[in-house]
């Protein structure tokens, strides 16, 4: 098969590095060092703490930027970047690595303070450094003990080894020197020692009985006690508490809390008529977003009903097969900036209330998540620019007939909710020609269709804060112009 080339990106970071002197090494997973360099794997980058400062000016100056997971799940000595390749349209994560710190992926409670001595083993690769193969194995072999081989681990169904770390065991072991590798071991894990070790080793193995692997773990958490950053019985609550808080997050919730923009959080928000790949576009951003940061989605021009517009509905549907509510459906082809028509009936108003109510209680919740620091990505948004989606239209409505006091009423609490929705921190707008709007929509009504792009179409979107992207190029490079516009903003 052939080889992939490095995205531009990371073949730029690691000439930075290359060429600004800065100790650093591809530390882990080098069986696959080629996922790494197109992307498809973390960087796991281990970084000199003297060159911290020269590292991050890199980072920076090729448009990475930093983001953080809770607060609880921080480890010292780990940060977390984030880059786009423009050309390819992948977002490159760097986990930046200042110390060796190892353990469940729940609490990393151990610190190996070898870091020295395995950048001084590293060496230039095709396109990263890479450590000598002796220290990595090293590592791997005490990491993979401490994730999979402690009783705990072992009850919570943690204790079967990974298909990828298993090939990675024999791709090292096919490579070192064996009497290096105990040096390695006797020179700067002498609390661990070359006895535990290599028993360490072979109960990696396939085959090693359950009770033996346990206890090479158990054996292995003693020896390592100095170096925890918490007790190991603290330690085993807080595995077990947060692995059950994070399936009961993905049962309840259908997500894991990602990493969250140091920068803080923001609403996005696109627009577009029928046939403009809306939807198509919300999805491709949550998809691209939600793989690394906390991100939802929400469709703002059909919220969620709340317990209200359910009631509400359901007696005015009532009322009007009661024929308590007259009702006349007004045309499709009224203008934006023109009343109904014929007045719609009170049903039809409600209605819209019920819809503004629900649009603004679905704005505070993004607006809520924005704020702790989330992505939103909001399908449609009420802007005053369009009238004939996610507008108000009650005061539309009811001009058809003489306003009484119901309809000021009415009017007045549906311009309030709307009053109330703040603009998003970015507004993209998709733009189509409404002919081919109609084209690509012939399974919908040709006037609906037709109008709401024209409103679009029309409007002078350089008087305002919008960004108008042409819907009529390929799919490729609308999710191109897209995805650059909102790494702008995080």
């Amino acid at each position: 098969m052939e080889k992939k080339p490095a995205l531009n990106l990371i073949y730029a970071l690691c000439q930075a590095l290359q060429s600004e002197h800065v100790s650093y090494c591809h530390w882990k997973s080098n069986a696959a060092i080629d996922r790494s360099a197109t992307g498809d794997n973390d960087l796991d980058l281990l970084i000199d703490e003297r060159d911290s400062q020269r590292f991050t000016q890199i980072l920076r100056r090729l448009g990475f930027k930093e983001a953080r997971v809770a607060p609880e799940q921080q480890v010292p000595g780990i940060q977390d970047y984030f880059g786009f390749d423009a050309e390819s349209g992948k977002l490159v994560h760097v986990h930046a690595h200042y110390h060796l710190v190892l353990g469940d992926d729940m609490t990393k409670n151990y610190r190996l303070p070898i870091e020295r001595p395995f950048l001084d083993s590293a060496s230039q690769g095709d396109l990263f450094r890479l450590p000598a193969p002796e220290f990595e194995l090293v590592v791997l072999v005490v990491r993979m003990v401490l994730k999979h081989l402690t009783w705990d681990a072992i009850l919570s169904r943690q204790g079967r080894l990974p298909k990828s770390a298993r090939g990675e065991l024999e791709y090292l072991r096919a490579r070192v020197d064996c009497d290096r590798v105990r040096a390695i071991v006797q020179e700067h894990l002498a609390d661990i020692g070359v006895e535990l070790f290599e028993r360490c080793m072979d109960a990696l193995r396939p085959g090693c009985p359950t009770r033996t692997r346990a206890e090479v773990g158990r054996q292995l958490q003693l020896r390592l006690a100095t170096r925890a950053r918490r007790s190991r019985g603290l330690d085993v609550g807080l595995k077990l508490w947060r692995r059950g808080r994070r399936a009961a997050s993905r049962r309840l919730l259908k997500r894991v809390s990602g990493r969250r923009p140091v920068s803080g959080g923001a609403v996005i928000a696109l627009v577009g008529g029928d046939g403009a790949g809306k939807s198509t576009a919300v999805d491709d951003l949550y998809g691209w977003l939600s793989n690394d940061f906390d991100a939802i989605k929400v469709h703002m021009g059909k919220p969620d009903w709340s317990w209200t517009t359910v009631t509400l509905r359901g007696l005015m549907k009532l009322g009007t097969a009661l024929g308590l509510f007259p009702f006349a459906r007004a045309p499709i082809e009224y203008a934006s900036d023109a009343p109904y028509p014929v007045f719609p009936g009170y049903a039809a108003v409600v209605r819209e209330v019920c819809a503004a109510r629900d649009r603004h209680r679905t704005y505070v919740k993004a607006r809520r998540f924005a704020d702790r620091g989330g992505l939103v990505i909001c399908d449609r948004y009420p802007i005053p620019q369009i009238k004939l989606m996610d507008g108000p239209l009650a005061g539309l409505m009811t001009e058809a007939k003489l306003a009484t006091s119901l309809d000021r009423l009415l009017v007045g609490v549906e311009q309030r909710y709307y009053q109330r929705i703040g603009p998003p921190k970015l507004l993209m707008v998709l733009r189509l020609d409404p002919e081919i709007a109609v084209q690509r929509k012939q399974i919908e009504d040709p006037i609906s269709v037709r109008a709401r792009n024209q409103e679009i179409w029309q409007t002078d979107w350089p008087e305002t804060s919008a960004h108008v992207i042409d819907a009529c190029r390929s799919k490729q490079e609308v999710s191109a112009a897209l995805k650059s516009l909102v790494w702008s903003v995080i």
